[in-house]
């Protein structure tokens, strides 16, 4: 695929040769090569490092995905390298791990995320929804992971 801009140089060029013709007057290429500029689209800006995503609100049901953002990068325990890893999204959802998991260590505030929901606790007491399990894609780095949103499972500590 070609880079807009080159394109649109290139276009712009080639009008002006052409309305400079074999004697090079350069009063018919200025005025052309000023009526093709104005009417070419502006250049496209720079691609950024990674797709922006439109948050949306969490997946309610399993199979069901998402799009969010990661919100904040830590540890199971505050302050305490190598408890585990948490991650939290702008969609609210979060997620953490005893163990320390690669993807979300090298995920970073921004990230644009796949957001899925794996599966949901089953014989929870009423009003602990805890241990829903999500599958995540970061779109930065193409790492995925599964964990659960919670420490414990609902019924637990």
């Amino acid at each position: 695929m070609r880079n807009p801009s080159i394109v649109t140089l290139l276009a712009v060029s080639a009008l002006a040769l052409a309305a400079c013709g074999p004697s090079g007057s350069g009063a018919a290429s200025s005025a052309s090569a000023s009526a093709a500029a104005a009417a070419s689209p502006p250049a496209a800006p720079a691609p950024a490092t990674q797709p922006a995503a439109a948050t949306s609100g969490p997946p309610t049901a399993v199979g069901q995905c998402a799009q969010t953002t990661v919100q904040e990068v830590g540890t199971r325990l505050e302050n305490t390298p190598g408890s585990g890893s948490a991650i939290s999204y702008a969609n609210g959802i979060n997620q953490v791990s005893y163990d320390q998991v690669p993807g979300i260590d090298a995920s970073q505030p921004g990230d644009a995320i796949k957001l899925c929901l794996a599966s949901l606790p089953q014989n929870c007491p009423p009003g602990d929804d805890r241990g829903k399990t999500y599958t995540a894609t970061n779109l930065r780095t193409g790492q995925t992971w599964t964990e659960a949103d919670s420490e414990h499972m609902c019924g637990g500590a």
